[in-house]
C-alpha cells in the first residue's frame, strides 16, 4: 500500500520500527542481569555465565536487528523481502567498509582514534557505526524496495525482476554505502563524539533538558527517535570497560553490569530519572485525579485510575494515564509533568544514582537492574527516596491545579456519560449488540472507513495508522472503541489503547481482511 510520505510520517514509522528490536532487549537484559548478579564457582554459576553470554550476544546483534526492523517497518508490502535484503545489505556494507579500510586507508592512523574501528558480527576492521549504521542501511533498503519491487525487466532478464531485484540492488547500494562509511565515518564519528562531550559539559542542566524533551515528545510518538542516539552512539558517552572501548549509554551500562563495575551515573543519567516518575509520580497523579473527581463519579473512575497507576508502577507503561491529563490540560502535561520529569533526571544524576532498564522504568526493571546488583553498585536507594518525594510532589501539584483551574480530568467532566468512554467494558455494556466485533467496526468508522486506511502498525501502547485523509478521523468514535486518547498529525494518527494494543491490532487486521474479502 503506497502512501504519501511526510517527514513526520517517516519519523513515526522509524520510531515504530525501533520497537521491534527493543522488544528483544528485556529478554537480553533478563539473561544478562541474572547471569551477572551472582558469581562464584561450580556448575550453577557456569549456567549463569551461559545466560550472561547469551544476553551479551543479543546486545551485540542490535545493529543487525535495527537494520532488519527499519527495512521491514518502512516497506509498504512484501516485507519479508525487505527484511532479507536488509540482512544482505548489512553484511555487504560492513564487508565493503572493512575492505576499503584495510586496502586503501592508513590503519595505523585510524587505530590511534579510540573507537573508530571495531568488529561487527565477526567482520573485523569495520567502522564503529553501531545502531546508526543499521538504521541507515535499513532505511536505504526500504526506499529501494518500495521503488523497485514491481520493476519489469526485458524478457531475457525477467527472472531478476520484481522482488528478485531487491536483494541485487540492495547489495549494490550496500557496497557504495560501505565505501562512503569508510571515508566519512572518521569525521562523522568524531563530530558525534564531540557533540557528546558538549552535552556532557552541560552537566545537570543538560540532563534536565534531556528528561524534559523526552517527556514532551511522548504525545508525538517520536521519543524513540530522540533517545536512541544517546543510548547507542557517542552522544551518550564513551568509556573503556573490561578492556573494550564502547560508545553509547546502553552499551556502556550493560558492559559495566556484566563486568561487575559500579554503574556510572554519567551513563545511567539517560535512564535513572524515569523511575521516580513512572513508579511514584504517575500513581501520585492518579490518586490526585481520583480525589478530585466528582463524588458521584469516583467509583466509575476508581478502577481506571488505580489500574493505570499500578500498571505504571509495575511496568513503566504510562501512556493511557498520561493522555488522560494531556487532553484535560496541555499545561498540566507540558508545564508541570514535563518539567517535573526533567527535574527527576537531573536530581538522581546529581545524587549519583545508576539504575538502568531494558523495557521501561517500572518495579520489575528496578529490582533487576537496581536492587539485585546491589546498592553499592547502583545506589538504588537514592532513586527510591527521590521517588517517595515525587509521589507527594505529583499528588500535591495535580490536586492543586485540577481544583484551582477546574480541569476536566477523568471523573470531572460536565457530561457524566463521558466517564464511560474511558472504559471499553462500561461502554459496551451500555450499547445494544455488545460484541468484540463492534469495537473493530467503531475503530474503522473512527478512522474514516476501510478505504481510508493505508497502513496499520502499533508500538507498546498505540495503534499507529497512516490514512489517505486525516480529516475523516472521528475521535468520539475512537473513544467509544476504548481509546484513551488520539494524536493526529496530518494523515498520521496514533490511537492510545494501552498494552492490549498488540492483540487489538492483530484482530483489527483480521477484521479488515474479512471485510475486504466480503466486498470482492
Amino acid at each position: 500500500m503506497k502512501e504519501k510520505n511526510t517527514v513526520f510520517g517517516i519519523l513515526q514509522k522509524i520510531g515504530h520500527s525501533f520497537m521491534l528490536p527493543i522488544a528483544a532487549l528485556p529478554a537480553a537484559g533478563l539473561l544478562l542481569g541474572i547471569g551477572c548478579t551472582f558469581t562464584g564457582e561450580g556448575i550453577f554459576f557456569k549456567i549463569l555465565g551461559l545466560l550472561s553470554n547469551c544476553g551479551n550476544q543479543i546486545f551485540g546483534m542490535l545493529p543487525l536487528l535495527f537494520a532488519v526492523a527499519v527495512a521491514v517497518g518502512l516497506a509498504y508490502e512484501n516485507k519479508e523481502v525487505a527484511g532479507l535484503s536488509a540482512v544482505i545489505g548489512f553484511f555487504v556494507m560492513h564487508l565493503a567498509t572493512a575492505t576499503v579500510v584495510t586496502t586503501f586507508m592508513d590503519m595505523e592512523k585510524l587505530s590511534q582514534t579510540a573507537g573508530i574501528l571495531t568488529t561487527t558480527m565477526g567482520i573485523e576492521n569495520t567502522m564503529n557505526s553501531s545502531v546508526l549504521g543499521g538504521v541507515v542501511i535499513g532505511y536505504a533498503v526500504s526506499v529501494l524496495h518500495n521503488r523497485y519491487q514491481n520493476i519489469k525487466l526485458p524478457d531475457l532478464l525477467s527472472f531478476f525482476g520484481g522482488t528478485h531485484f531487491i536483494p541485487i540492488i540492495s547489495t549494490a547500494a550496500a557496497i557504495v554505502m560501505g565505501t562512503v562509511f569508510a571515508l566519512a565515518w572518521p569525521y562523522l564519528g568524531m563530530f558525534i563524539a564531540w557533540l557528546g562531550t558538549v552535552i556532557a559539559k552541560l552537566g545537570v542542566f543538560g540532563t534536565f533538558l534531556y528528561g524534559t524533551i523526552l517527556r514532551a515528545l511522548i504525545p508525538t510518538g517520536l521519543h524513540h527517535v530522540f533517545y536512541m542516539p544517546f543510548w547507542q552512539t557517542a552522544l551518550g558517552g564513551a568509556a573503556e570497560v573490561g578492556g573494550q572501548y564502547l560508545e553509547g549509554a546502553r552499551n556502556i551500562l550493560f558492559a559495566q553490569l556484566a563486568n561487575g563495575d559500579v554503574i556510572s551515573s554519567s551513563v545511567a543519567k539517560f535512564y535513572s530519572g524515569n523511575f521516580p516518575i513512572m513508579m511514584f509520580g504517575f500513581p501520585g497523579a492518579a490518586f490526585a485525579m481520583y480525589h478530585t473527581a466528582k463524588k458521584e463519579n469516583r467509583e466509575k473512575v476508581k478502577g481506571l485510575l488505580f489500574s493505570s497507576g499500578l500498571t505504571s508502577f509495575l511496568t513503566g507503561i504510562t501512556e493511557p494515564l498520561e493522555f488522560s491529563f494531556l487532553f484535560a490540560s496541555p499545561f498540566l502535561f507540558f508545564g508541570v509533568h514535563c518539567l517535573l520529569g526533567g527535574l527527576s533526571f537531573a536530581i538522581v544524576y546529581a545524587l549519583g544514582a545508576g539504575v538502568g532498564y531494558t523495557f521501561s522504568a517500572g518495579l520489575f526493571d528496578f529490582i533487576l537492574y537496581g536492587v539485585l546488583p546491589g546498592n553499592s553498585r547502583t545506589h538504588w536507594i537514592i532513586v527510591l527516596m527521590v521517588g517517595l518525594i515525587y509521589a507527594v510532589a505529583y499528588y500535591g501539584a495535580f490536586r492543586f491545579l485540577i481544583t484551582k483551574f477546574n480541569l476536566k480530568t477523568p471523573g470531572r467532566e460536565d457530561n457524566r456519560e463521558d466517564v464511560r468512554l474511558h472504559s471499553k467494558k462500561e461502554y459496551l455494556e451500555s450499547k445494544k449488540g455488545n460484541s468484540e466485533e463492534n469495537v473493530y467496526e467503531w475503530i474503522l468508522k473512527g478512522l474514516g472507513g476501510l478505504e481510508n486506511i493505508m497502513d496499520v502498525n502499533n508500538c507498546a501502547t498505540r495503534l499507529r495508522v497512516s490514512l489517505k485523509d486525516g480529516a475523516k478521523v472521528d475521535k468520539n468514535m475512537l473513544a467509544a472503541s476504548g481509546a484513551s486518547g488520539v494524536f493526529a498529525k496530518g494523515n498520521n494518527i496514533q490511537v492510545i489503547y494501552g498494552p492490549r494494543v498488540v492483540n487489538l491490532k492483530a484482530e483489527l487486521i483480521k477484521y479488515m481482511e474479512n471485510l475486504s474479502k466480503e466486498s470482492e
